[in-house]
């Protein structure tokens, strides 16, 4: 499987479409939190009040996602790294990006746990995301391990859409290549700060008033 042009090329695609879309989506439902609570709370209602939300996130979401992430550590397992070797940028931007997607894929497998899952237990409600995400931004230890997640993967995003304009023959050439790296290494420090921003959002004081302190409800 890990020699089949097409299963490389579904989870070339599928890094782009939907997942990468997904992050981009997270990033900005997240960034809202920067604006208060009740701009978060709003934006998760928004989220939510799509009509046929369950069946977007289990086949818009959910399965693409599963299917790159699975594939993707089978593809990490399999990759030869010659950095030790070699240590030119691209073999080094290769080796990063196995590691991310493994870093990648624990850390959204650990957020979904904290997070939709328990919305799906009826442990937390949608509006008290902020609340939880106030709990979890207020651990040092936690706050660490979503900076590196998140970090992780928007490099993991970045890095893979120069692979994947180079793979599906959009940037053909070194000068293209140059130039795409350089577009996609700075939308990197973009997304890296707008996470973090919003992280630190998340721990101030006001994400732990009950909901009706920022609706009016």
């Amino acid at each position: 499987m890990g020699n089949s042009y097409y299963f490389r090329k579904i989870h070339s695609l599928l890094g782009v479409i939907p997942v990468g879309f997904f992050l981009i989506e997270h990033l900005l439902t997240n960034y809202e939190a920067t604006k208060g609570p009740g701009a978060f709370v709003d934006q998760i209602n928004w989220l939510n009040g799509l009509p046929l939300v369950l069946f977007l996130e289990i086949f818009g979401i959910w399965i693409p996602l599963l299917y790159h992430a699975v594939y993707g550590l089978y593809v990490a397992y399999q990759a030869r790294n010659n950095v030790s070797q070699y240590g030119y940028f691209r073999n080094q931007m290769f080796m990063l990006q196995r590691v991310t997607g493994v870093i990648t894929f624990l850390f959204v497998a650990w957020h979904f746990f904290e997070t939709r899952l328990q919305v799906a237990f009826g442990n937390v409600a949608h509006e008290e995301l902020g609340r939880t995400m106030h709990d979890i931004a207020t651990n040092p230890v936690m706050f660490t391990i979503y900076v590196i997640g998140t970090l992780s993967a928007a490099f993991h995003f970045c890095n893979g859409m120069w692979s994947f304009l180079v793979s599906w023959g959009i940037t053909i050439g070194p000068r293209a290549q140059r130039f795409s790296s350089i577009i996609w290494m700075a939308l990197f420090v973009v997304m890296a700060v707008m996470f973090i921003m919003s992280l630190t959002a998340f721990t101030d004081t006001q994400f732990q008033l009950p909901v009706e302190a920022h609706t009016g409800k």
